[in-house]
Protein backbone atom coordinates (compact mmCIF):
# COMPACT_ATOMS: atom_id res chain seq x y z
CA UNK A 1 0.00 0.00 0.00
CA UNK A 2 1.24 3.26 -0.21
CA UNK A 3 2.23 5.45 2.25
CA UNK A 4 -0.23 7.54 3.60
CA UNK A 5 0.48 10.86 5.51
CA UNK A 6 -1.29 12.68 7.88
CA UNK A 7 -0.17 16.04 8.79
CA UNK A 8 -1.12 17.90 12.53
CA UNK A 9 -1.23 21.54 13.43
CA UNK A 10 -2.32 23.48 16.41
CA UNK A 11 -3.69 26.63 17.16
CA UNK A 12 -4.50 29.31 19.88
CA UNK A 13 -1.70 27.98 22.49
CA UNK A 14 1.38 25.88 22.76
CA UNK A 15 1.20 22.62 24.96
CA UNK A 16 -2.81 21.30 23.64
CA UNK A 17 -0.85 17.95 23.25
CA UNK A 18 -0.02 17.28 19.44
CA UNK A 19 2.35 14.99 20.40
CA UNK A 20 -0.04 12.63 22.76
CA UNK A 21 -2.80 12.87 20.06
CA UNK A 22 -0.73 12.18 17.41
CA UNK A 23 0.88 9.13 18.98
CA UNK A 24 -2.48 8.15 20.41
CA UNK A 25 -4.08 8.02 16.85
CA UNK A 26 -0.87 6.04 15.87
CA UNK A 27 -1.73 3.75 18.44
CA UNK A 28 -4.89 2.96 16.94
CA UNK A 29 -4.01 3.03 13.48
CA UNK A 30 -1.33 0.36 14.80
CA UNK A 31 -4.35 -1.52 16.12
CA UNK A 32 -6.22 -1.54 12.88
CA UNK A 33 -3.18 -3.88 11.54
CA UNK A 34 -1.35 -0.67 9.98
CA UNK A 35 2.87 0.57 10.28
CA UNK A 36 2.41 3.45 11.54
CA UNK A 37 5.65 6.71 12.13
CA UNK A 38 5.23 9.41 13.30
CA UNK A 39 8.00 12.73 12.52
CA UNK A 40 8.38 15.54 14.38
CA UNK A 41 8.76 19.05 12.96
CA UNK A 42 10.50 21.97 15.01
CA UNK A 43 10.51 25.12 13.76
CA UNK A 44 13.61 26.74 16.35
CA UNK A 45 16.57 27.41 14.74
CA UNK A 46 18.67 24.61 16.68
CA UNK A 47 20.01 22.21 15.09
CA UNK A 48 18.29 19.74 17.23
CA UNK A 49 17.79 19.67 21.17
CA UNK A 50 21.07 18.69 22.54
CA UNK A 51 22.48 21.69 23.40
CA UNK A 52 18.64 23.66 24.89
CA UNK A 53 17.93 24.17 28.40
CA UNK A 54 15.79 21.56 30.06
CA UNK A 55 13.76 24.57 31.39
CA UNK A 56 13.14 25.64 28.15
CA UNK A 57 12.64 22.57 26.40
CA UNK A 58 11.97 19.21 28.67
CA UNK A 59 14.10 16.16 28.58
CA UNK A 60 16.12 15.45 25.53
CA UNK A 61 14.97 12.20 24.08
CA UNK A 62 17.73 10.16 22.13
CA UNK A 63 16.96 7.12 19.89
CA UNK A 64 19.02 4.25 18.93
CA UNK A 65 20.72 5.65 16.35
CA UNK A 66 22.05 8.63 18.60
CA UNK A 67 20.08 11.15 17.54
CA UNK A 68 18.83 13.79 20.46
CA UNK A 69 15.47 14.90 19.37
CA UNK A 70 12.06 16.46 20.94
CA UNK A 71 10.45 14.58 23.85
CA UNK A 72 7.48 14.25 22.07
CA UNK A 73 9.29 11.12 19.74
CA UNK A 74 9.11 9.62 23.43
CA UNK A 75 5.31 9.74 23.01
CA UNK A 76 5.39 7.87 19.46
CA UNK A 77 7.97 5.18 21.14
CA UNK A 78 5.90 4.57 23.96
CA UNK A 79 2.53 4.61 22.18
CA UNK A 80 3.48 2.66 19.16
CA UNK A 81 5.96 0.64 20.70
CA UNK A 82 8.00 0.90 17.69
CA UNK A 83 12.01 2.63 17.72
CA UNK A 84 12.33 6.50 16.02
CA UNK A 85 15.46 7.46 14.57
CA UNK A 86 17.09 10.29 13.30
CA UNK A 87 14.62 10.48 10.66
CA UNK A 88 11.38 10.96 12.65
CA UNK A 89 12.53 14.59 14.30
CA UNK A 90 13.61 17.63 12.28
CA UNK A 91 14.17 21.25 13.57
CA UNK A 92 14.46 24.60 11.10
CA UNK A 93 17.41 24.70 11.91
CA UNK A 94 18.57 21.54 10.28
CA UNK A 95 16.69 22.30 7.43
CA UNK A 96 18.62 25.31 6.97
CA UNK A 97 21.62 23.70 8.06
CA UNK A 98 21.55 21.47 4.82
CA UNK A 99 20.20 24.18 2.36
CA UNK A 100 23.20 26.30 3.48
CA UNK A 101 25.37 22.85 2.84
CA UNK A 102 24.17 22.43 -0.90
CA UNK A 103 24.72 26.13 -1.73
CA UNK A 104 28.35 25.83 -0.60
CA UNK A 105 28.67 22.81 -2.57
CA UNK A 106 26.99 24.32 -5.51
CA UNK A 107 24.61 22.06 -5.84
CA UNK A 108 21.81 24.69 -6.87
CA UNK A 109 24.22 25.58 -9.70
CA UNK A 110 24.61 29.56 -8.62
CA UNK A 111 21.01 30.22 -8.50
CA UNK A 112 19.49 32.15 -5.86
CA UNK A 113 18.60 30.44 -2.47
CA UNK A 114 15.16 31.11 -1.40
CA UNK A 115 12.39 30.07 1.35
CA UNK A 116 10.57 29.02 -1.92
CA UNK A 117 10.91 26.51 -3.51
CA UNK A 118 14.89 25.38 -1.61
CA UNK A 119 13.59 25.35 1.98
CA UNK A 120 10.11 23.92 1.43
CA UNK A 121 11.63 21.77 -1.07
CA UNK A 122 14.42 20.43 1.90
CA UNK A 123 10.90 20.17 3.76
CA UNK A 124 9.21 17.79 1.46
CA UNK A 125 12.18 16.20 0.98
CA UNK A 126 12.84 15.32 4.73
CA UNK A 127 8.80 14.13 5.14
CA UNK A 128 8.90 12.05 1.74
CA UNK A 129 12.05 9.99 3.28
CA UNK A 130 9.99 7.95 5.67
CA UNK A 131 8.26 6.41 2.63
CA UNK A 132 11.60 5.31 1.20
CA UNK A 133 13.00 3.18 3.82
CA UNK A 134 13.29 -0.67 2.67
CA UNK A 135 9.91 -1.40 4.43
CA UNK A 136 7.77 1.81 4.08
CA UNK A 137 4.90 2.57 6.93
CA UNK A 138 1.34 2.70 5.53
CA UNK A 139 0.96 5.65 7.43
CA UNK A 140 3.17 8.58 8.18
CA UNK A 141 2.13 11.18 11.18
CA UNK A 142 3.48 14.30 10.72
CA UNK A 143 3.47 16.81 13.91
CA UNK A 144 4.16 20.12 13.50
CA UNK A 145 5.41 22.02 16.28
CA UNK A 146 4.55 25.48 17.35
CA UNK A 147 1.13 27.35 16.28
CA UNK A 148 -0.19 27.95 13.61
CA UNK A 149 0.49 31.83 12.80
CA UNK A 150 4.16 31.45 14.67
CA UNK A 151 6.40 33.33 11.65
CA UNK A 152 9.13 30.39 12.37
CA UNK A 153 6.54 27.75 11.30
CA UNK A 154 5.64 29.09 7.88
CA UNK A 155 7.98 27.23 5.72
CA UNK A 156 6.71 23.93 6.89
CA UNK A 157 3.08 25.09 6.46
CA UNK A 158 3.19 26.12 2.94
CA UNK A 159 5.30 22.46 2.63
CA UNK A 160 2.33 20.93 3.92
CA UNK A 161 0.29 23.23 1.64
CA UNK A 162 2.24 21.80 -1.62
CA UNK A 163 2.38 18.26 -0.44
CA UNK A 164 -1.19 17.50 -0.50
CA UNK A 165 -0.92 18.74 -4.03
CA UNK A 166 1.71 17.08 -5.25
CA UNK A 167 0.16 13.60 -3.10
CA UNK A 168 -3.31 13.88 -3.67
CA UNK A 169 -6.51 14.71 -1.56
CA UNK A 170 -6.76 10.42 -0.87
CA UNK A 171 -3.02 10.38 0.28
CA UNK A 172 -3.19 13.32 2.43
CA UNK A 173 -5.12 13.96 5.45
CA UNK A 174 -4.92 17.51 7.67
CA UNK A 175 -5.51 17.54 11.47
CA UNK A 176 -5.68 20.90 13.12
CA UNK A 177 -5.90 20.63 17.49
CA UNK A 178 -7.19 23.63 18.79
CA UNK A 179 -8.31 24.89 21.81
CA UNK A 180 -12.47 25.01 22.81
CA UNK A 181 -12.33 26.45 26.00
CA UNK A 182 -15.17 26.41 28.61
CA UNK A 183 -16.38 29.14 30.43
CA UNK A 184 -18.13 28.81 33.78
CA UNK A 185 -19.18 31.67 34.24
CA UNK A 186 -21.17 31.61 31.17
CA UNK A 187 -21.62 28.11 31.15
CA UNK A 188 -21.13 27.56 27.85
CA UNK A 189 -18.16 26.07 25.37
CA UNK A 190 -16.56 29.25 22.98
CA UNK A 191 -15.84 29.22 19.68
CA UNK A 192 -14.11 31.91 18.72
CA UNK A 193 -10.46 30.65 19.86
CA UNK A 194 -11.05 27.86 17.00
CA UNK A 195 -12.47 29.61 14.44
CA UNK A 196 -9.64 32.33 14.09
CA UNK A 197 -6.97 29.63 14.35
CA UNK A 198 -8.64 27.88 11.25
CA UNK A 199 -9.12 30.91 9.38
CA UNK A 200 -5.15 31.38 9.80
CA UNK A 201 -4.43 28.27 8.16
CA UNK A 202 -7.06 28.88 5.57
CA UNK A 203 -5.31 31.74 4.40
CA UNK A 204 -2.43 29.93 3.85
CA UNK A 205 -4.10 27.52 1.70
CA UNK A 206 -4.94 25.00 4.10
CA UNK A 207 -8.00 23.49 4.69
CA UNK A 208 -8.46 21.14 7.60
CA UNK A 209 -9.86 17.91 6.87
CA UNK A 210 -10.69 17.17 11.16
CA UNK A 211 -10.09 19.40 13.76
CA UNK A 212 -9.79 18.05 17.25
CA UNK A 213 -11.18 19.93 19.83
CA UNK A 214 -9.28 20.47 23.35
CA UNK A 215 -11.14 20.64 26.16
CA UNK A 216 -12.17 20.24 29.68
CA UNK A 217 -15.08 18.17 29.11
CA UNK A 218 -16.61 16.52 26.23
CA UNK A 219 -18.02 19.48 23.81
CA UNK A 220 -21.82 18.97 22.88
CA UNK A 221 -23.31 17.73 19.72
CA UNK A 222 -24.73 21.89 19.00
CA UNK A 223 -21.11 23.08 19.39
CA UNK A 224 -19.69 20.73 17.02
CA UNK A 225 -22.08 21.49 14.05
CA UNK A 226 -21.41 25.45 15.25
CA UNK A 227 -17.50 24.76 14.24
CA UNK A 228 -18.31 22.52 11.64
CA UNK A 229 -20.29 25.29 10.14
CA UNK A 230 -18.04 27.70 10.60
CA UNK A 231 -14.66 25.96 9.48
CA UNK A 232 -16.00 24.10 6.68
CA UNK A 233 -15.84 20.80 7.70
CA UNK A 234 -18.02 17.72 7.98
CA UNK A 235 -20.08 17.37 11.35
CA UNK A 236 -18.71 14.39 12.20
CA UNK A 237 -14.99 15.35 11.52
CA UNK A 238 -15.08 17.70 14.63
CA UNK A 239 -13.86 15.63 17.92
CA UNK A 240 -13.03 16.29 21.49
CA UNK A 241 -9.54 15.75 22.99
CA UNK A 242 -10.68 15.03 26.54
CA UNK A 243 -8.68 16.33 29.97
CA UNK A 244 -7.63 13.01 30.97
CA UNK A 245 -6.13 11.58 34.67
CA UNK A 246 -4.02 9.38 33.21
CA UNK A 247 -2.37 9.77 28.96
CA UNK A 248 -2.89 6.58 27.94
CA UNK A 249 -6.60 6.75 28.36
CA UNK A 250 -6.20 8.90 25.00
CA UNK A 251 -6.06 6.22 22.65
CA UNK A 252 -9.50 4.89 23.93
CA UNK A 253 -11.32 7.92 23.80
CA UNK A 254 -10.15 8.67 20.51
CA UNK A 255 -12.09 5.37 19.72
CA UNK A 256 -14.53 5.63 21.51
CA UNK A 257 -16.04 8.67 19.33
CA UNK A 258 -14.97 7.25 15.90
CA UNK A 259 -11.86 9.12 15.43
CA UNK A 260 -9.48 6.34 13.60
CA UNK A 261 -12.54 5.32 11.47
CA UNK A 262 -13.30 9.12 10.47
CA UNK A 263 -9.31 9.27 9.36
CA UNK A 264 -9.56 5.44 8.15
CA UNK A 265 -12.49 6.95 5.86
CA UNK A 266 -11.00 9.71 4.82
CA UNK A 267 -7.77 7.95 3.77
CA UNK A 268 -9.56 4.88 2.33
CA UNK A 269 -7.51 2.71 4.38
CA UNK A 270 -8.18 -1.19 5.43
CA UNK A 271 -11.96 -1.42 7.11
CA UNK A 272 -10.41 -3.16 10.18
CA UNK A 273 -11.24 -3.05 13.69
CA UNK A 274 -8.91 -1.70 16.22
CA UNK A 275 -8.25 -4.73 18.64
CA UNK A 276 -7.89 -2.31 22.03
CA UNK A 277 -7.70 -5.58 24.45
CA UNK A 278 -4.03 -4.19 25.98
CA UNK A 279 -5.08 -1.23 26.14
CA UNK A 280 -7.65 -1.59 27.92
CA UNK A 281 -5.95 -4.13 30.59
CA UNK A 282 -3.55 -1.56 30.76
CA UNK A 283 -6.00 0.84 31.98
CA UNK A 284 -7.25 -1.63 34.22
CA UNK A 285 -4.22 -2.36 35.90
CA UNK A 286 -3.69 1.80 36.26
CA UNK A 287 -6.99 2.06 38.13
CA UNK A 288 -6.62 -1.36 40.67
CA UNK A 289 -3.41 -0.97 42.23
CA UNK A 290 -2.49 -3.25 45.13
CA UNK A 291 0.10 -0.78 46.85
CA UNK A 292 1.39 2.80 46.72
CA UNK A 293 5.32 3.70 46.46
CA UNK A 294 6.69 6.36 47.31
CA UNK A 295 10.00 7.58 44.73
CA UNK A 296 12.41 10.35 45.65
CA UNK A 297 13.63 11.71 42.15
CA UNK A 298 16.52 13.65 43.16
CA UNK A 299 17.86 16.50 40.55
CA UNK A 300 18.17 20.02 39.69
CA UNK A 301 15.49 20.29 37.04
CA UNK A 302 12.64 19.59 39.63
CA UNK A 303 10.79 22.78 38.91
CA UNK A 304 10.20 21.57 35.27
CA UNK A 305 8.75 18.05 35.38
CA UNK A 306 9.16 17.83 31.48
CA UNK A 307 13.00 18.00 32.13
CA UNK A 308 12.57 13.99 33.39
CA UNK A 309 9.19 12.96 31.11
CA UNK A 310 10.54 9.47 30.27
CA UNK A 311 11.48 8.79 33.86
CA UNK A 312 8.60 9.49 34.78
CA UNK A 313 6.50 7.26 32.79
CA UNK A 314 9.64 4.59 33.05
CA UNK A 315 8.71 4.46 37.01
CA UNK A 316 4.81 4.42 36.37
CA UNK A 317 5.02 1.59 33.79
CA UNK A 318 7.53 -0.18 36.54
CA UNK A 319 4.43 0.28 39.27
CA UNK A 320 1.85 -1.23 36.60
CA UNK A 321 4.20 -4.17 36.11
CA UNK A 322 3.79 -4.04 40.17
CA UNK A 323 0.68 -3.92 40.65
CA UNK A 324 1.52 -0.76 42.83
CA UNK A 325 0.74 3.47 42.35
CA UNK A 326 3.97 5.05 42.25
CA UNK A 327 3.66 8.23 43.75
CA UNK A 328 6.62 10.58 42.70
CA UNK A 329 8.27 13.25 45.19
CA UNK A 330 10.41 15.83 43.24
CA UNK A 331 13.20 17.06 45.93
CA UNK A 332 16.05 19.52 44.42
CA UNK A 333 18.92 18.77 45.07
CA UNK A 334 20.55 21.67 45.78
CA UNK A 335 18.27 21.69 49.36
CA UNK A 336 19.61 18.20 50.60
CA UNK A 337 22.76 18.55 53.11
CA UNK A 338 24.37 15.72 55.27
CA UNK A 339 21.84 17.13 58.22
CA UNK A 340 18.82 17.29 56.16
CA UNK A 341 19.06 14.06 54.48
CA UNK A 342 16.64 11.86 57.05
CA UNK A 343 14.22 14.57 56.50
CA UNK A 344 13.52 14.18 52.63
CA UNK A 345 13.10 11.02 52.44
CA UNK A 346 12.46 9.40 56.18
CA UNK A 347 8.90 8.03 54.69
CA UNK A 348 10.33 7.07 50.98
CA UNK A 349 10.12 3.77 49.81
CA UNK A 350 13.22 4.54 46.94
CA UNK A 351 15.60 6.69 45.79
CA UNK A 352 16.39 7.88 42.41
CA UNK A 353 19.53 10.28 41.13
CA UNK A 354 18.62 11.34 37.49
CA UNK A 355 21.15 12.45 35.02
CA UNK A 356 22.59 15.69 34.42
CA UNK A 357 25.18 18.27 33.49
CA UNK A 358 27.31 20.48 35.39
CA UNK A 359 28.08 20.77 39.43
CA UNK A 360 25.28 22.73 40.54
CA UNK A 361 23.58 20.58 43.16
CA UNK A 362 25.71 17.22 42.66
CA UNK A 363 26.53 17.49 46.23
CA UNK A 364 23.15 16.85 47.51
CA UNK A 365 23.14 13.93 44.97
CA UNK A 366 25.66 12.50 46.47
CA UNK A 367 24.21 12.81 49.99
CA UNK A 368 21.32 11.36 49.08
CA UNK A 369 23.02 8.55 47.27
CA UNK A 370 24.97 8.22 51.05
CA UNK A 371 21.23 8.21 52.57
CA UNK A 372 20.19 5.39 50.79
CA UNK A 373 23.12 3.22 51.27
CA UNK A 374 23.22 3.45 54.74
CA UNK A 375 19.98 3.17 55.53
CA UNK A 376 19.12 0.57 53.23
CA UNK A 377 16.64 2.38 51.28
CA UNK A 378 16.43 0.83 47.27
CA UNK A 379 18.50 3.21 45.22
CA UNK A 380 18.88 3.54 41.55
CA UNK A 381 21.53 6.00 39.95
CA UNK A 382 21.12 6.40 36.08
CA UNK A 383 24.52 8.35 34.10
CA UNK A 384 25.73 11.24 36.47
CA UNK A 385 23.51 9.26 38.86
CA UNK A 386 25.41 6.28 38.89
CA UNK A 387 28.62 8.30 38.57
CA UNK A 388 27.79 10.24 42.21
CA UNK A 389 26.98 6.71 43.60
CA UNK A 390 30.81 5.93 42.27
CA UNK A 391 32.00 8.80 43.91
CA UNK A 392 29.90 8.99 47.23
CA UNK A 393 31.09 4.84 47.89
CA UNK A 394 34.39 5.79 47.05
CA UNK A 395 34.36 8.63 49.65
CA UNK A 396 33.04 7.22 52.37
CA UNK A 397 33.66 3.54 52.35
CA UNK A 398 37.20 3.38 50.57
CA UNK A 399 38.46 6.14 52.08
CA UNK A 400 39.02 8.24 49.27
CA UNK A 401 37.94 11.27 50.93
CA UNK A 402 38.75 14.06 48.19
CA UNK A 403 37.31 11.75 45.34
CA UNK A 404 35.40 13.88 42.41
CA UNK A 405 34.85 13.70 38.91
CA UNK A 406 37.08 15.19 36.15
CA UNK A 407 33.93 17.41 34.81
CA UNK A 408 33.69 18.82 39.02
CA UNK A 409 36.71 19.09 40.10
CA UNK A 410 40.06 19.15 37.49
CA UNK A 411 42.18 19.35 40.14
CA UNK A 412 41.15 16.40 42.35
CA UNK A 413 43.77 13.78 43.12
CA UNK A 414 41.30 11.12 42.79
CA UNK A 415 39.38 11.34 39.48
CA UNK A 416 36.93 8.51 39.75
CA UNK A 417 35.29 10.06 36.63
CA UNK A 418 37.11 11.52 33.94
CA UNK A 419 37.05 12.52 30.10
CA UNK A 420 37.81 10.03 27.56
CA UNK A 421 39.49 11.16 24.33
CA UNK A 422 39.10 8.12 22.58
CA UNK A 423 36.95 4.61 22.84
CA UNK A 424 35.92 2.03 20.44
CA UNK A 425 32.48 2.40 18.85
CA UNK A 426 31.29 -0.88 18.02
CA UNK A 427 28.41 0.40 16.19
CA UNK A 428 30.61 2.11 13.58
CA UNK A 429 33.15 -0.25 13.90
CA UNK A 430 36.05 2.50 14.61
CA UNK A 431 38.02 4.45 17.17
CA UNK A 432 35.92 8.06 18.61
CA UNK A 433 37.96 10.85 19.71
CA UNK A 434 36.76 14.16 21.60
CA UNK A 435 38.70 17.20 23.81
CA UNK A 436 37.17 19.66 26.16
CA UNK A 437 37.72 22.12 23.23
CA UNK A 438 34.96 19.65 21.28
CA UNK A 439 31.45 21.41 20.22
CA UNK A 440 29.31 20.68 23.24
CA UNK A 441 26.79 19.59 20.34
CA UNK A 442 27.11 15.83 19.22
CA UNK A 443 30.34 15.08 20.69
CA UNK A 444 28.80 12.81 23.39
CA UNK A 445 28.56 9.05 23.26
CA UNK A 446 24.92 9.08 22.17
CA UNK A 447 22.84 6.53 21.16
CA UNK A 448 22.79 2.19 21.49
CA UNK A 449 25.65 1.04 22.76
CA UNK A 450 26.00 -3.05 23.82
CA UNK A 451 26.49 -3.99 27.51
CA UNK A 452 27.71 -7.20 28.52
CA UNK A 453 26.02 -7.94 32.09
CA UNK A 454 27.94 -10.12 34.74
CA UNK A 455 26.34 -13.58 35.51
CA UNK A 456 24.99 -13.98 39.50
CA UNK A 457 24.19 -10.20 39.56
CA UNK A 458 21.25 -8.21 40.42
CA UNK A 459 21.43 -6.62 36.64
CA UNK A 460 21.59 -9.88 35.31
CA UNK A 461 18.64 -11.25 37.50
CA UNK A 462 16.66 -8.10 36.06
CA UNK A 463 17.79 -8.48 32.35
CA UNK A 464 17.88 -12.63 32.40
CA UNK A 465 20.36 -12.27 29.48
CA UNK A 466 24.05 -11.54 29.64
CA UNK A 467 23.72 -9.55 26.50
CA UNK A 468 22.20 -6.18 26.18
CA UNK A 469 21.80 -2.65 24.12
CA UNK A 470 21.19 0.64 25.69
CA UNK A 471 20.77 4.00 24.47
CA UNK A 472 23.50 6.86 26.41
CA UNK A 473 24.07 10.39 26.49
CA UNK A 474 27.43 11.24 28.49
CA UNK A 475 31.00 12.93 28.10
CA UNK A 476 32.14 11.61 31.12
CA UNK A 477 33.10 7.58 32.27
CA UNK A 478 34.01 5.99 35.03
CA UNK A 479 38.01 5.84 35.18
CA UNK A 480 39.20 2.29 35.50
CA UNK A 481 42.05 2.82 37.37
CA UNK A 482 39.90 2.49 40.68
CA UNK A 483 38.11 -0.49 39.52
CA UNK A 484 40.05 -3.13 41.66
CA UNK A 485 39.56 -0.73 44.70
CA UNK A 486 36.18 -0.07 44.80
CA UNK A 487 36.13 -3.86 44.16
CA UNK A 488 37.92 -4.67 47.19
CA UNK A 489 35.45 -2.80 49.35
CA UNK A 490 32.28 -4.51 48.09
CA UNK A 491 31.10 -2.79 44.61
CA UNK A 492 30.62 -5.26 41.93
CA UNK A 493 31.13 -3.94 38.01
CA UNK A 494 27.97 -5.95 37.15
CA UNK A 495 28.06 -4.15 33.37
CA UNK A 496 30.55 -3.45 31.11
CA UNK A 497 31.30 -2.96 26.93
CA UNK A 498 32.00 -6.01 25.34
CA UNK A 499 36.08 -5.69 25.26
CA UNK A 500 35.62 -4.16 29.12
CA UNK A 501 37.18 -1.11 28.39
CA UNK A 502 33.82 1.50 29.81
CA UNK A 503 32.07 0.68 33.01
CA UNK A 504 28.46 0.30 32.35
CA UNK A 505 26.89 -0.67 35.58
CA UNK A 506 27.63 -0.90 39.44
CA UNK A 507 25.97 -2.42 42.28
CA UNK A 508 26.47 -3.35 46.01
CA UNK A 509 25.07 -7.18 46.57
CA UNK A 510 24.56 -6.87 50.52
CA UNK A 511 22.23 -4.04 49.83
CA UNK A 512 17.72 -4.22 49.05
CA UNK A 513 18.71 -2.78 45.56
CA UNK A 514 21.79 -0.12 44.91
CA UNK A 515 22.32 0.40 41.28
CA UNK A 516 23.86 2.61 39.27
CA UNK A 517 24.12 2.58 35.05
CA UNK A 518 25.35 4.43 33.02
CA UNK A 519 22.94 4.32 29.97
CA UNK A 520 19.55 5.85 30.12
CA UNK A 521 17.26 3.09 30.49
CA UNK A 522 14.68 5.20 30.61
CA UNK A 523 14.51 5.83 27.04
CA UNK A 524 13.35 1.98 26.09
CA UNK A 525 10.10 1.82 28.59
CA UNK A 526 7.08 1.27 27.58
CA UNK A 527 3.09 0.46 29.23
CA UNK A 528 2.96 -2.60 27.74
CA UNK A 529 6.83 -3.47 28.80
CA UNK A 530 8.23 -2.08 31.63
CA UNK A 531 11.98 -1.69 31.46
CA UNK A 532 13.59 -4.56 33.72
CA UNK A 533 15.96 -2.36 36.25
CA UNK A 534 12.69 0.12 36.77
CA UNK A 535 10.90 -3.12 37.38
CA UNK A 536 13.01 -4.51 39.37
CA UNK A 537 13.67 -0.92 41.50
CA UNK A 538 9.87 -0.70 41.99
CA UNK A 539 9.95 -4.42 43.11
CA UNK A 540 12.43 -3.72 45.89
CA UNK A 541 10.73 -0.30 46.40
CA UNK A 542 7.14 -2.19 47.23
CA UNK A 543 9.01 -4.64 49.46
CA UNK A 544 9.81 -1.75 51.42
CA UNK A 545 6.57 -0.52 51.66
CA UNK A 546 5.65 -3.26 52.73
CA UNK A 547 7.85 -3.83 55.56
CA UNK A 548 7.34 -0.33 56.44
CA UNK A 549 3.57 -0.82 56.80
CA UNK A 550 4.74 -3.99 58.96
CA UNK A 551 6.89 -1.87 61.37
CA UNK A 552 4.24 1.04 61.87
Amino acid sequence: MKTKYIFVTGGVLSSLGKGLAAASLGALLKARGLSVTIQKLDPYINVDPGTMNPFQHGEVFVTDDGAETDLDLGHYERYLGVPMSQKNNTTSGRIYFNVINKERRGDYLGGTVQVIPHITDEIKRTVRSLAEADNPPDVAIIEIGGTVGDIEGLPFLEAMRQLRSELGRDNCLNIHLTLVPYLRSAGEHKTKPTQHSVKELLSIGIQPDIILCRCEAPIPADVKRKIALFCNVDEDAVFSSVDVKNVYEVPLKFYDEGFDQKVAIMLRLPARNADLTAWRQLIYDFDHPGGRVIIAIVGKYVDLKEAYKSLHEALVHAGVANHVSVELRYVNSEEITADNAAGHFRDCHGILVPGGFGYRGVEGKIEAIRYARENAIPFFGICLGMQCAVIEFARHVAGLTKANSEEFDPKSPDRLIYLMTEWFDFRKQAMETRDEGSNKGGTMRLGAYPCVVAPGTRAHGAYRTANISERHRHRYEFNNAYKELLGKHGMVFSGTSPDGSLVEMVELPDHPWFLGCQFHPEFKSGPMHAHPLFREFIRAAAAQAGEDGAKS
